[in-house]
């Protein structure tokens, strides 16, 4: 059974307790989990209570890549498995990737997703399937095609793709699974495994203007080089 290092990057979340709980409560029990304090000031409290099970580690703050990436470098597992700190992974989340990953072999693999609020209440249900990979970067053309948390990967991809950008606060992640795209099939389970929780402090809202800046700069950076991995796949 293979180790599964699960990466938590912290920064003022009030919801990080949750997150570092469901990433405690999987079933698939090979797991490492490292919660990278990216310089809180505040709610750190929270975690204290999971120092004997968690590998915690705080650093100065340099953004969510720099802490996905301090994670990378401590983690000692075969796969890679990103949980944000107001996020939650379904029980069997690892399990079922891990399954399916081995199973064909895969490098990458996602799933849909269920968006939660502030209380943990479900109200939705977002499914991002594309049915080849034509389709797929048809869509990263435009914007980030998935859900970083929905994301697990084999931790061998970053010395073939290289880490995060830390260059970018908010689309690192759009940058890295253009990478991989342009490397390696992502496989998908048709299962929502991971809750994405939508409050009023979330990132996602309070950064959006510089988040449409970089999510342009990504598009603009891949645009030929996916464009011309397109023509190739469309004319094979």
């Amino acid at each position: 059974m293979e180790k599964v290092s699960i990466i938590i990057p912290f920064y003022n979340c009030q919801y990080v307790d949750k997150a570092v709980e469901s990433a405690l409560n999987q079933t698939y029990k090979n797991i490492e989990i490292i919660v990278i304090d990216d310089g809180s000031t505040k709610y750190d409290e929270k975690i204290q209570p999971y120092f004997s099970r968690v590998k915690y580690i705080k650093k100065g703050n340099g953004g969510t890549a720099s802490a996905l990436n301090m994670g990378i470098k401590n983690a000692t597992g075969e796969y890679f498995s990103w949980l944000s700190s107001d996020d939650l992974y379904n029980p069997e989340k690892i399990s079922k990737q891990v399954n399916l990953m081995t199973e064909v072999g895969a490098k990458v693999s996602y799933s849909p997703y269920y968006i939660i609020n502030s209380n943990g209440e479900v109200i939705n249900q977002i499914n991002k399937f594309y049915p080849n990979k034509k389709e797929l970067i048809k869509t990263a053309l435009k914007h980030c095609p998935v859900n970083g948390c929905t994301v697990m990967t084999r931790m061998d991809v970053f010395s073939a793709v290289g880490y995060f950008d830390e260059s970018l606060r908010y689309a690192n992640d759009y940058d890295m699974w253009c990478r991989l795209l342009l490397n390696y099939e992502f496989f998908y389970i048709d299962e929502p495994l991971v809750s994405y929780r939508h409050h009023d402090k979330m990132g996602t809202k309070l950064q959006a203007k510089k988040i449409n800046l970089e999510t342009k700069f990504v598009k603009k950076k891949y645009r030929k080089t996916l464009r011309n991995y397109l023509f190739k796949l469309v004319n094979k």
